[in-house]
């Protein structure tokens, strides 16, 4: 995943502490103009090879998969610790605001480039005790600088703090998204179709931890989602970041299995279940299947599909039909003609 393996971000204290205690060491082993000069090339890189390198782990938002964007968007605008604690900050909180804060620590970086070159043509021009003098002049511009994006480094850690669980979901393979009401049968039959222990993921916007599971057709590897809390009720009770969150599936979807149960036993009448499937079917570009679970105790519906996961009925036919539906043919290089 890509948010996974970011680096903690230090703080600008313990950014500026761990510069000026490594060119002090640095200082020590050398002594007069070449003293100086140490301490302040040590100092330099430090801090920025620090900054750059907290924001060169991030990916490249521009060429991060719609997937992701949207939904490292919604996570970043639903955390409320991570809007704008500073009025000059433009954005709402979400991943323009964190690409914001990635560019000031950008622009820190250079900045310290910079008075590294100012000041060390100063200390080649001076006597020992002058030199001295600028180096404590630069180390003192310098830490100024790293406070300056205090905020910034703080409002990456949080960002980071907040990605890194994310679902393990890989855009670049097949999905099928499993949808319908509560207690219609949905995670029974992600873990019949796995068959096997499947991942449960935090995902910030559920009231409980999305279902993830894999399974193979023709070695092509399917990815099989279930999203309680989001798409098992229709759209006019989802909050904002609710709705963009479930922008985000669409993006990943390549087909959604619609769960019914006609029986009624799930505690929803079928009409207003069915509504909820027309609004998937309107919403989604991509085939919308109906699946009637429960089939032993009752198939008054029109479906697609008919099975009982419970009796084990007709659960790979609706495997089988879901991957037709996603018809996903991958890449392969032609092969070598003579």
């Amino acid at each position: 995943m890509i948010f996974e393996n970011l680096p903690t971000t230090p703080r600008s204290e313990e950014l500026i502490d761990k510069a000026f205690s490594r060119a002090a060491r640095a200082g020590r082993a050398k002594s007069g103009l070449e003293a100086q000069e140490s301490m302040l090339q040590t100092a330099a890189n430090i801090l920025s090879d620090n900054v750059q390198n907290v924001v060169t782990a991030w990916p490249d938002f521009e060429t991060v998969d719609p997937f992701y964007y949207e939904l490292a968007d919604a996570v970043l605008r639903r955390q409320g610790t991570f809007a704008s604690k500073n009025d000059d900050l433009e954005g709402d909180g979400g991943v323009d605001t964190l690409r914001q804060s990635l560019a000031n620590l950008t622009w820190a970086g250079r900045q310290i480039k910079e008075l590294h070159r100012e000041y060390i043509s100063k200390l080649r021009r001076s006597n020992v005790d002058t030199a001295r003098k600028h180096r404590k002049q630069a180390f003192a511009r310098m830490a100024d600088i790293i406070e300056q994006v205090e905020e910034d480094l703080l409002r990456v850690s949080e960002a980071r703090d907040a990605l890194k669980n994310l679902p393990d979901v890989r855009p670049d393979e097949p999905a099928i998204v499993v949808a319908g009401y509560p207690n219609v049968g949905k995670s029974s039959f992600v873990n019949r179709v796995t068959r096997a222990s499947n991942e449960i993921a935090s995902y910030p916007f559920t009231t409980k931890g999305v279902q993830l599971g894999h399974f193979e057709r023709n070695r092509i590897r399917y990815q099989i989602i279930d999203t309680p809390g989001l798409l098992d009720r229709p759209e006019a009770e989802r909050n904002d970041i609710e709705r963009q969150a479930v922008s985000a599936l669409e993006h990943l979807a390549d087909a959604v299995l619609f769960v019914v149960d006609a029986s009624g036993d799930c505690g929803y009448p079928l009409d207003a279940q069915l509504e909820l499937r027309d609004e998937m079917q309107g919403r989604f570009e991509v085939p919308v299947l109906t699946i009637c679970n429960k089939s032993d105790r009752s198939t008054d519906v029109d479906a697609d599909a008919f099975m009982s996961v419970t009796e084990d009925e007709g659960v790979d036919d609706v495997l089988d039909m879901a991957v037709d539906a996603v018809g996903f043919e991958p890449d392969i290089p032609p092969s070598r003609r003579e």
